[in-house]
């Protein structure tokens, strides 16, 4: 069947009309779930490059807190730093700025926040070594050097965020799925409606001496090769959008990242073939199904 697929019969042809619903309803679905099939495969890479980022890049960051007298956050702060330094496994720890920690609460107090005149805790950017770093032997000493200073290793909120996202590039693949047997579906009951509206001629066609093979084969061509054209339309018209959205570089937020990258660009490209595979499987059953039905 799939020879008969490939190759054109202009006598077959004649067997499955040219015009009518079924010729739209297959377009239309088979454009529509290529076009929502990309967008899945978008959310399903960028939340599969979130999850692997913020694994990254937060299990190799932590956060030392800092709340002391005013008097004393410098001394702290300082002494703090000199024990970093000398702690094995800690690449690096630098002191946030005013301004810096002024724009990390700016979204929830708004830009005039008088950070100055409130006693808002020192915070301290600790970046982590290939090696890890004894963080109970580091909180001992935190503890008898600078009394004011608490170290978040992200462990705590980290994981959720990760989990997230590895759920969220679950639910995207699940989502073709669900794509790509909802355009079986549909293309089922467009085949049996156009093979029962042709219950006449498929008659007549047995009479001449057609087989179910010869007959099926028509419809199925036909069928598939609807398909392969809708989804290619609704492929490239995702495409289009993707490429519409700004890309990760510009903000480097999440929704700004569902453009493709490296070889993945090349996933759009699989969306029509694979739904010409599943029209195929799809109309091949239901031919069958319908054929034996008309005996």
């Amino acid at each position: 069947m799939m020879r008969a697929v490939l190759t054109r019969d202009a006598g077959a042809d004649r067997v499955v009309p040219p015009a009518g619903f079924t010729v739209w309803l297959t377009l239309f679905t088979s454009g529509a779930m290529a076009f929502l099939t990309v967008f899945a495969l978008a959310l399903s890479l960028a939340s599969g490059r979130l999850a692997s980022a913020w694994d990254h890049e937060l299990a190799r960051s932590a956060t030392l807190r800092i709340s002391a007298p005013a008097d004393q956050m410098a001394a702290q702060t300082a002494a703090a730093l000199r024990v970093l330094e000398q702690t094995p496994g800690i690449a690096s720890a630098r002191a946030l700025t005013d301004e810096e920690q002024k724009a990390l609460l700016e979204p929830w107090f708004g830009p005039d926040l008088p950070i100055e005149t409130l006693p808002v805790p020192q915070l301290i950017e600790v970046i982590e070594a290939d090696d890890e770093y004894d963080s109970e032997g580091l909180r001992l000493r935190l503890q008898a050097e600078v009394p004011g200073a608490v170290l978040d290793e992200h462990t705590r909120w980290r994981r959720p965020l990760v989990a997230a996202a590895a759920r969220l590039r679950s639910l995207g693949w699940l989502s073709i799925l669900l794509i790509a047997a909802t355009t079986g579906a549909m293309v089922t009951l467009a085949a049996n409606a156009a093979l029962a509206a042709n219950s006449r001629e498929i008659a007549v066609l047995r009479l001449v001496g057609a087989t179910d093979g010869y007959i099926a084969s028509a419809f199925v061509r036909r069928f598939t090769l609807r398909t392969l054209i809708g989804a290619g339309v609704g492929s490239a018209l995702g495409l289009i959008a993707i490429l519409l959205m700004p890309g990760a570089g510009d903000t480097g937020d999440f929704l700004t990242g569902l453009r493709f990258q490296g070889w993945h660009w090349l996933w759009p490209f699989l969306v029509p073939p694979l739904a010409a595979l599943v029209a195929f499987l799809a109309t091949g059953f239901a031919a069958r199904r319908v054929l034996e039905g008309l005996d």
